[in-house]
Formats: structure tokens, sequence, C-alpha cells
């Protein structure tokens, strides 16, 4: 793999990003904690479940947008908790209404709750509706690299595939379906679910992931603000080891001076 020595910027939907942590807002114990988690991880794009979350669906409720300011991150609306294309796609116009003709979303269609799997052959359903309407479709997928590709050949403007299994903080499961989909994307790929703590995302990212989003593993932590922290330099430290270039892996030592032209 050949190694530029400069990075090319993150970008979606013609906006770029410095950080390449995406963040959710779910499971946390309450709005403080979201907010500060949020700012501890440096994360400029932020996911929400319109389903689940208030964002200005249920007038007097407490509205996540009061905590978590459109002007300050890009807000990242999704479908979780919808199990058909039908639901997804109805999810998606009716964050787009409330958040003023945003066109950004992530697409998640689960097929059970049990492992919250992807339903591929809905989620490829939802997908091309949504880019038809002129949606910028992020979209949650399995790791398998053929559905990748037609999902990015569809008009997808990223590819999400699991690490492992949402919520279980299992870590990158299949490295090899990774990097296979990797050297085939030609939309930027981010690993969505599975990691658990600073070591996976870094694999995540050394493996040559654009960003990675995750949820559970900061709200989840003992202490989340800090948890939110360490993300927030494991990224940064992943996509750093993946622009060096590691050594090659090798069955014997090498010493690490070299031993010629010693005087002996």
């Amino acid at each position: 793999m050949s190694h530029a020595v400069s990075d090319k910027p993150f970008t979606l939907a013609g906006r770029t990003y410095q950080s390449r942590l995406l963040v959710g807002t779910g499971k946390y114990k309450d709005l403080d904690e979201t907010r500060d988690a949020i700012e501890a991880s440096g994360a400029e794009i932020v996911t929400v479940a319109v389903r689940r979350t208030n964002i200005g669906q249920n007038p007097g409720e407490p509205n996540l947008l009061d905590v978590i300011s459109p002007d300050r991150y890009t807000i990242l609306p999704n479908t979780a908790g919808c199990y058909d294309a039908v639901e997804a796609v109805r999810t998606c116009r009716l964050a787009r209404e409330l958040l003023d003709g945003h066109k950004l979303v992530k697409l998640e269609v689960l097929a059970d709750q049990k492992t919250l799997f992807p339903n591929v052959i809905e989620t490829l359903k939802a997908a091309e509706v949504l880019v038809k309407e002129g949606f910028d479709v992020m979209v949650y997928t399995s790791d398998d690299p053929i559905i990748a590709r037609q999902l990015a050949d569809m008009g997808c403007i990223a590819v999400m595939p699991l690490a492992g299994l949402i919520g279980t903080g299992l870590g990158i499961c299949n490295p090899y379906n990774l990097r296979i989909i990797l050297e085939e994307a030609k939309v930027p790929v981010l690993v969505d679910a599975g990691v658990g703590t600073a070591s996976d995302a870094t694999i995540a990212m050394e493996l040559g992931c654009e960003a990675v989003l995750m949820n559970s593993a900061i709200a989840h932590a003992q202490q989340p603000v800090l948890m939110a922290q360490a993300m927030k330099y494991a990224i940064e430290a992943g996509r750093l080891a993946y622009l060096a270039g590691r050594m090659p892996k090798k069955l014997y030592a090498s010493a690490s001076s070299p031993l010629e032209g010693l005087i002996r």
C-alpha cells in the first residue's frame, strides 16, 4: 500500500471536517452528559435517532437540539428503529422537514431486535428511493464487499459497514472483509458499530477507514466524558499510523541498532 505524506481532507456532501470521529446521542444518563461527552470527543458530526429523540417533533418536551446546536454541529439524522424501507424513507422525510430541508441522512434498516444486523434487501430498496429524492445518504451495511459496492454505485455518499454488532463492543471482528471494501471504495468508508474501546477505533483507522461512528463505546463507559476524549486521540493516532505506513511484520528479531561496522 502506498502512503501519501500529507493527508487528504475528510469530505462529505461537499463539506470538509477536521474530526474523523462521528458520535451518537443515545444511551447517556441525561442531556448534560450527552453535551459534555460530545464536546470532549471533538466530533463535528452528531447522529440522532429521529424515532427515539425529540428534535422538534414533540413540542413541549426537552429538545436535543437545545444542547447539540445545529449551528455548531452537523446533525446527522438516522433511521435507527426502522425495520423496513417504507418506514426508513418516511423517517428521513420527517427529519428533512424538522431540520429545514437538511439532506444528509444516515440510513439503517435493521433485520431484527436481537442482532440489529442490517436488512440488506430493505436497505437497498430504501437507498434507491432516498438517492432519487435528493438525499445525501450515508448507509449502514453488512461487511459484504459486494453490497458495499452496490450501495456506492447506487449513489450513496458513504458506506458504513459494521465492524461488530451494534452495542456489543466486540471490536473489529472481520478486518479482512473491511480491507476488501476499502480497497474497492469509490466513496468514504466509515466503520459503524462494534467499537468498544480506544484501540478498536485506532485499528479501524489504521486499516484505512475515513472515519468511525460510535455511540455505546462512549455512552456505556464508566466515565463517558473521559472515554470520549480517549476516542478523539485514538482516531487521530490511527489516522497518523495509517499515513505513516507500518513496518512489515517479521518472524524473527532484528536488532534496533544495526550491527555492521561495530568495533570488535
